[in-house]
């Protein structure tokens, strides 16, 4: 049975299970584009998408500051574009992207799906303009 915490919310048991089927999400006619699917189990550490581009779509040039990224290439195929060079999706590649690390996408001409995966991303916090450092809460006075 779950423990209780302090808060008196009951914390889910840990359990694996099956989320998708990512052949079936990527193999559908007519071909579903966007995000296909994502982890929004509560409690998650992780975030993950499955996203499909249509055929010779583009995604620009874009970087995360502050996540490492696994990209995993499902179907279909593409190139991701560096600043060090051009770097070949095909079925199967898996690719680590530095936080920080600059590319864009573009994919070929049947299309790709790919699997992103990342830690979570942390909520949002409110910063000084002048130093973008975090502001703390301060106590109120009567």
């Amino acid at each position: 049975m779950p423990e209780t915490p302090a808060d008196g919310q009951q914390e889910e048991t840990a359990v694996a299970r099956m989320l998708c089927d990512v052949r079936a999400l990527t193999g559908k006619v007519p071909e579903p584009v966007g995000v296909l699917w994502k982890l929004a189990e509560s409690g998650r550490q992780l975030d993950a998408n499955v996203i499909r581009l249509p055929a010779d779509e583009h995604i620009g040039t874009h970087a995360e500051p502050d996540l490492d990224v696994l990209v995993l290439v499902v179907t279909g195929d593409g190139v991701m574009d560096t600043p060090e060079g051009v770097l070949p999706l095909v079925e199967g590649a898996l690719l680590w992207l530095p936080h920080g690390s600059t590319r864009s996408i573009t994919a070929g001409s049947q299309g790709l799906a790919y699997v992103t995966v990342h830690r979570r991303r942390p909520g949002m916090q409110i910063r000084r303009r002048a130093d973008l450092t975090p502001v703390t809460a301060q106590p109120h006075s009567p």
